[in-house]
């Protein structure tokens, strides 16, 4: 069970001394409030896809513009993701080297207040599975259909123990202690049908949620593991990378890590629920079978609650940018050509649950 401490009102997983934003002491974040929009994006077309989560730039809003942005625009750019879940930025020019500029930008947004929300130790993260030496660089993910052909990562995992598509639904890279706050995505290849993205708000799961059973799932945790990779890593001939993976706390080959199953936000202040069916295995503190029918549960109201969704049709060289403390993901397989794209994925903070913190309904007053 986690330590609930009655001074600070957060719970810390790993039992370590906490602040009022909690967490592990070398990747605490450093939002001691959530940051405010100023606004200064509402000059660029846009249009929010779903009531809950989602929102649409043209392509009047270049990635190459917003790098060299300065720190306010960057800061609502932040905030805005983090409050719409996923934000879409359609015709892209910007390689995989920007991209892990851009998301940098955006981790440390912040730039308005004395530090960034983001801790110290944090940065871009390497994937377990991520060959060294890759001409695009350990922080750069390549998501490639003909990949996946070859049986490699969470596609195969879940092919292996479910038919059903919605079985894909997951966070980014939970089973490491310090996980990802944002991810940012780029789709270059495309087939001529299929192959959309869908994602969910963590925030309106949680607020479909009792009062009685929020507050039983703010007293639990969960264990989040990645061990299968193991067997991935092996299969494609490839060594899982055991070194520091973008923050101190992500080396070693355990791939698991314990978190709250409900997380606050830093940037929005709002709760969310965080477990996920690609890698949460456990919830701590209650029986195997009591375990399986909540996390079953949980799980059945991401897939199942197509108003708690957004889906994305892609064109060539869109780019999604997402909250991963918030929201989950799942790819559609329904298309038999090639399919192509890079990944970056910032690293934030250990993940906590502030107590005093609020829902998304309670406080935007809904």
């Amino acid at each position: 069970m986690p330590s609930i401490l009655s001074s600070t009102n957060v719970v810390d997983p790993n039992g370590h001394d906490s602040n009022l934003r909690g967490g592990h002491a070398k990747a605490r974040t450093r939002c001691l409030k959530p940051l405010v929009n100023s606004g200064s994006l509402d000059k660029f077309a846009h249009r929010d896809l779903t009531p809950v989560i989602g929102r649409e730039f043209d392509d009047g809003l270049q990635v190459r513009d917003l790098i060299k942005a300065d720190a306010q625009l960057i800061n609502d750019l932040a905030v805005t993701i983090s409050e719409r879940g996923v934000v879409f930025l359609r015709n892209q020019d910007v390689n995989p080297q920007e991209m892990k500029t851009f998301c940098e930008r955006i981790t440390e947004a912040g730039g308005l207040v004395l530090t960034s929300h983001q801790p110290e130790s944090s940065g871009l993260h390497v994937h377990p599975l991520t060959e060294s030496g890759s001409e695009l660089g350990d922080q750069i993910s390549v998501i490639s259909s003909e990949k996946q052909k070859k049986g490699g990562g969470l596609t195969h995992q879940l092919s292996d123990v479910s038919r059903f598509a919605s079985a894909g639904w997951h966070a980014d890279i939970t089973f490491e202690p310090v996980p990802s706050d944002y991810a940012m995505l780029k789709i270059h290849t495309l087939p001529a049908t299929g192959g959309d993205t869908l994602w969910a708000s963590g925030y309106e799961i949680y607020d479909r949620l009792s009062p009685a059973m929020q507050s039983f799932l703010e007293g639990l945790t969960a264990i989040h593991d990645a061990k299968f990779f193991h067997d991935e890593a092996a299969r494609l001939g490839n060594p899982i990378r055991d070194g520091i993976r973008g923050s101190p706390l992500n080396c070693g080959g355990a791939l698991e890590a314990i978190h709250p199953v409900i997380r606050t936000n830093p940037v929005t202040g709002w709760k969310s629920v965080f477990v996920n069916k690609g890698f949460t295995r456990r919830i701590n503190g209650v029986t195997k079978d009591e375990s399986d029918l909540l996390l079953g549960y949980l799980f059945n109201l991401v897939a199942q609650n197509h108003d708690a969704q957004v889906r994305f049709n892609w064109r060539k060289n869109d780019l999604a940018i997402w909250d991963n403390r918030s929201n989950w993901h799942c790819a559609t397989y329904d298309y038999a050509e090639q399919r192509a794209g890079d990944r970056v994925c910032s690293l934030g903070e250990a993940p906590f649950l502030d107590l005093m913190s609020k829902s998304r309904r309670e406080a935007l007053g809904l």
